[in-house]
């Protein structure tokens, strides 16, 4: 017996699922739990994809291990935060530098890949939300629809999404839309 595929929602986690930290236009990761601050509408957001059937997923890089920047159990903290919040059903991470040669750092595919594989997901039926392009790349790259979650950050927009909304509950009301049509 064949088991059937499952469409999914990838979702970046800062910027998306929790708020990011701006500093000149650009984006970065809370520096501790205390400060993570998740946003309002994320367990709800999560719950309409779940309850339309989507797997979620958040794919997440988090590059500051590798600098030394920041600690692995700090990072591993706030994804365990983040993930009990908003009942997610699995996070990946990347925790490498761009350009170490890694499949999974995004733009690149590879957590997106190993996601479907694990969780037996149809990647032609899932979505990728993020608020860089990045995240945006690495669901073309995927083979996922991808939508973007326009925070105005202060960087060129390297790949095209397939929408673009101001906001996650936004997001996740164009998925519900497509999905249904």
């Amino acid at each position: 017996m064949v088991r059937r595929l499952h469409p999914a929602v990838f979702l970046d986690r800062d910027g998306v699922l929790n708020e990011a930290v701006v500093r000149d236009g650009k984006p970065f990761p809370p520096a501790s739990v205390e400060s993570t601050v998740i946003y309002p509408h994320a367990a709800a957001c999560v719950a309409a994809l779940r309850d339309a059937g989507f797997v979620t997923v958040m794919v997440t890089n988090q590059p500051d291990v590798a600098k030394g920047t920041q600690s692995k159990q700090i990072v591993d903290s706030i994804n365990a935060l983040v993930f009990e919040a908003t009942g997610l059903d699995a996070i990946k991470v990347c925790w490498c530098l761009e350009g170490e040669g890694c499949d999974c750092y995004k733009p690149k595919p590879g957590m997106l890949l190993e996601a479907a594989r694990e969780l037996r997901l149809d990647l032609a039926k899932s979505y990728m939300i993020g608020d860089r392009w990045r995240d945006v790349g690495a669901g073309i790259n995927a083979g996922c629809r991808t939508v973007l979650i326009d925070r105005g950050y202060n960087e060129k927009k390297r790949f095209i999404p397939d929408h673009v909304e101001d906001s996650f509950p936004a997001a996740i009301e164009w998925i519900l839309h497509q999905s249904r049509h």
